[in-house]
């Protein structure tokens, strides 16, 4: 048996936030290496590189959804209204967790083990479902804010 510790996160510099388009809230970095439950080996700089991409996939995916919003006089998603939940609209949690789970997705993708013994490749396949588990999740925040449905069905 062994024992390897995770290095603990280091924090050089002060607090970082990555500031969204205007509309969709800023992300802070330690809110959400605590909420991904990171430690010291994702540095802040592959955490951004995740979180910026996340950005953008879920600002694409929004994009049609935030023109209306935009139209109808909101200028942030704050504005829009929605019920609110620990101080926040439904729509902020939302969105929120669209973005961690997009960034989680991707810091899994990037960071699978590439031991060749059975148990690495066991591990390999467990991240694969879980970052697929989180991309779901991403979809499902993300129909959430634009109170669509989460799945689709048509007979073919």
């Amino acid at each position: 048996m062994s024992f390897i510790a995770a290095a603990p996160a280091t924090r050089t510099v002060p607090p970082q936030v990555i500031a969204n388009d205007g509309f969709f809230p800023d992300i802070q970095l330690d809110a959400a290496r605590q909420a991904l439950r990171l430690d010291g080996t994702v540095t802040d700089e592959r955490l951004r590189f995740a979180l910026v991409g996340a950005l953008l996939e879920a600002g694409n995916s929004l994009a049609a959804w935030k023109a209306a919003q935009l139209a109808r006089g909101h200028a942030q998603l704050a504005d829009v209204p929605a019920d609110k939940l620990d101080g926040k609209s439904r729509l902020q949690h939302a969105y929120t967790r669209a973005v961690y789970s997009l960034a989680k997705a991707d810091l899994i993708e990037r960071m699978t083990d590439y031991d060749t013994t059975a148990t690495g490749q066991k591990r390999a396949e467990w991240l694969s479902e879980a970052s697929d588990d989180h991309r779901r999740n991403a979809r499902f925040a993300i129909a959430d804010v634009m109170a669509a449905p989460r799945a689709v069905v048509e007979l073919i």
